[in-house]
């Protein structure tokens, strides 16, 4: 039985209410707060900064380091404090997708980091994460060829939805899980894939869809970057 009607009343290509803002951290070199429905995340930049200890150090490029977190008021059910190794695989996954728009070989020797925390958490987290770091990387004034938008484009019972929620993201048919997220980011000027991911199966048919689904949706989100970084002129 195909997924036909979403539970918060959604189309299927259509995003949460989305809200982003820059300067949010006053002490930081850039900040951001990017916001899809009840998922927040901020994120903010420190850097380029000297790197120790000196033997990570590249001569030919910096690097960017990314710490993602989520508090631990930020779920119903009380998370442990600390990084966890979901933390872990996440703030990889995230420098890989900042990774292809950054000049870091303008920075040899050096280090830029971004720090991102999730304050509330209703899926989506590390997508809201990429697009608020995108954004604090931009605001740090941080040499870049473009920016970034991500979004999580989910299949659930053979439909391809935009923006899941954790309702969506645990839906089950037979009581089986019947739901496949799909974590996606874009460069948005040439929409080329910097991540993707897959928590699931899905059909190579849906998949594209979902490609598809996710490029559109970036679309949208490019605009409110833009809009975002407007605001500071």
């Amino acid at each position: 039985m195909a997924y036909t009607k979403r539970f918060d009343g959604r189309k299927a290509d259509q995003m949460r209410e989305v809200e982003a803002k820059v300067g949010v951290v006053p002490r930081a070199d850039g900040s951001a707060m990017f916001k899809f429905g009840d998922t927040i995340a901020i994120a903010a930049v420190y850097g380029p900064r000297h790197l120790h200890p000196q033997f990570l150090q590249d001569p030919q490029q910096g690097i960017i380091r990314c710490s993602y977190d989520m508090i631990s008021f930020s779920v119903t059910e009380r998370k442990r404090p600390g990084p966890a190794r979901r933390s872990q695989e996440i703030s990889d996954v995230t420098a890989r997708s900042l990774e292809p728009v950054l000049l870091l070989s303008q920075f040899p020797n050096t280090v830029i980091d971004v720090f991102i925390n999730i304050v509330q958490a209703d899926a989506g987290t590390r997508c809201a994460g990429i697009n608020a770091a995108s954004l604090a990387l931009a605001h740090a004034g941080i040499p870049m060829t473009d920016l970034v938008g991500a979004i999580s484009v989910g299949s659930l019972g053979g439909s391809v939805v935009v923006d899941l929620t954790k309702e969506e993201e645990d839906y089950e048919e037979d009581g089986e899980k019947a739901a496949t997220d799909i974590p996606m980011a874009f460069t948005l000027r040439d929409k080329k894939i910097s991540l993707l991911q897959l928590d699931g199966k899905v059909k190579p048919e849906d998949l594209k869809k979902a490609i598809e689904a996710g490029r559109k949706a970036s679309e949208a989100i490019y605009e409110i970057q833009k809009e975002a970084l407007r605001g500071l002129k």
